[in-house]
């Protein structure tokens, strides 16, 4: 009969062994490719010594294709609990050393395990994914495994913060549950996400294409949308994933997480009084805008490549976490098109699931006419962020800045929506269309027949702008709360914010809404 000190030094041995996961020569060969191990990159993004671990011993029970034979202690993904900055997150990381990663009932059973738990105790859930896809020997037990998680990916959302990571493939059935979290980040050259690979994409379509342009980091953060952020190596994209936690809270009851900040409410920004060019057709970067008025010049943006039309990300005014949703006139005059819609709804649907305020900068001039944008939907992708403003019951101020032209007006967080402090700067224009085309559409009988038709134009157009796009109008409706100075922004907007603190809203009462999908 071993003693108990044996059994402690055989116990010991045992975890020793599980935690190489797949053995020293395959951990190895990982390495050698410039990749962290599925427990370096936990060390890396929780905090030294926080990290338990669940299930360190359990195996897969597939008898059939010599599996057998072939047992690993943990069977593929590490699992368990640690802790981001001090705050209780709930994380899984899957082991590539182990059967390339692949999902097998146990395997999935661990992850639900680690997905339940952070349901009955309110705390974000982390997926690092570095996996091939269901493990074949098993077949349906595989898939079921995988929705199994589906399921409580579903369950999850907008209880608890959900991110995934991917470090290496993910293909197949594998993709869906990422597709389902709030962000996933990919590293830039490493990893990828697809349905089907290149072979089979050969055979059905006799399409040649790589990996990379198949599916990867700059397929998803610029094409498809799939992706949030896109970084350059392992380490980057684990600080990123601990940047992205903190502005975020731990579930949809409590509120985001304040900092101390050491940037005054009430700075001036001199540099926004002039901001915007005399000539209404020059562009602006509102990324400056955004910079000069949250503390420190801190903005975190989400999906970049995509849709850069509209700017979305996060960012804290007097030290309290806010999503930001602006327009960019730099690209496309910052018009909102279907990618741009798609990403702005979303966005906006997160933050009010999680008790973000919604920080809106308005430069837009309508949707993006075109053929190739009717066909793609663009009534139904609009209706979206329409949809998703007008559901949302955290605070939402509005700052229009230039353009707030038409339909593209209603949707951008107006106070038609419920918007609850609605401001503008002295040089908005608030109207169906510019000036310019209603004119010409206004007066295109009078031109035709006039002397000097440009003359008449520019002279109605005046006429036009004085009497309609002055934000005066809109604030004698009480569309407008009120007409700032810019270099106030900073300041008016962290008040209204102190004064929204405790507001109540809601939705009527229902199952859920149908929103344009």
């Amino acid at each position: 009969m071993p003693s108990p000190l044996q059994r402690l030094q055989e116990l010991a041995e045992l975890k020793q062994t599980a935690r190489l996961g797949g053995g020293a020569d395959r951990i190895a060969k990982h390495k050698a490719k410039g990749r962290l191990t599925a427990r370096e990159r936990l060390a890396v993004l929780l905090d030294e010594g926080s990290f338990e671990e669940f299930d360190l011993f359990k195996e897969h029970r597939c008898g059939d294709f010599g599996m057998g034979d072939k047992h690993f202690a943990g069977d593929g993904v590490v699992t368990g609990y640690g802790t981001i900055e001090g705050r209780l997150v709930y994380v899984f990381s899957q082991d590539f050393t182990v059967f390339g990663g692949s999902l097998s009932e146990t395997f999935a059973e661990k992850i639900c395990k680690v997905m339940d738990m952070a349901l009955k105790n309110g705390a974000p859930v982390i997926g690092l994914n570095d996996s091939g896809g269901a493990r074949i020997q098993e077949g349906i037990e595989s898939l079921a495994g995988y929705t199994d998680i589906f399921l409580r990916n579903v369950l999850t959302s907008g209880v608890v913060p959900q991110i995934s990571a991917i470090f290496g493939p993910c293909a197949g059935g594998a993709v869906y549950s990422p597709a389902l979290t709030d962000f996933t980040f990919m590293v830039e050259g490493q990893s990828n996400m697809f349905l089907t690979g290149p072979k089979v994409v050969k055979t059905v379509t006799h399409e040649d294409v790589t990996t990379e342009d198949l599916g990867g980091a700059a397929v998803h953060t610029t094409r498809s949308g799939v992706a949030h952020f896109a970084c350059p190596d392992e380490l980057t994209t684990l600080e990123q994933i601990k940047r992205l936690v903190a502005f975020l809270p731990s579930n949809h009851l409590e509120m985001p997480p304040q900092r101390a900040t050491q940037d005054p409410p009430d700075r001036y920004d001199a540099g926004l009084d002039a901001i915007v060019p005399e000539n209404p057709n020059h562009p602006y970067d509102i990324t400056a805008v955004i910079g000069a008025i949250v503390d420190n010049g801190d903005f975190m943006e989400s999906q970049a490549g995509f849709g850069p039309s509209l700017v979305t990300g996060f960012a804290r005014m007097g030290g309290k976490p806010v999503g930001i949703v602006a327009n960019q006139p730099t690209h496309l005059a910052g018009v909102l098109d279907c990618d741009s819609s798609i990403k702005g709804a979303r966005f906006v649907r997160f933050c009010d699931c999680f008790n973000l305020p919604l920080i809106t900068l308005v430069d837009v001039p309508g949707f993006l006419p075109g053929t190739a944008q009717e066909h793609r939907g663009i009534i139904r992708e609009g209706a979206k962020m329409l949809y998703a403003y007008a559901e949302a019951t955290v605070p939402k101020v509005t700052v229009i800045t230039r353009k707030a032209y038409g339909g593209a007006y209603c949707v951008m967080s107006s106070k038609h929506l419920r918007g609850d402090i609605n401001y503008a700067w002295p040089t908005a224009e608030i109207a169906v269309m510019g000036a310019r085309g209603a004119v010409e559409i206004l007066h295109a009988r009078e031109a035709a027949k006039a002397e000097d038709p440009k003359a008449l134009l520019a002279e109605k157009e005046k006429d036009y702008n004085e009497r309609f796009t002055t934000p005066l109008v809109a604030a004698r409706r009480g569309y407008i709360d009120d007409i700032i100075t810019p270099g106030r922004t900073r300041l008016r907007v962290i008040k209204a914010l102190t004064m929204l603190e405790n507001k109540q809203d809601s939705n009527p009462r229902k199952k859920h809404g149908n929103m344009p999908l």
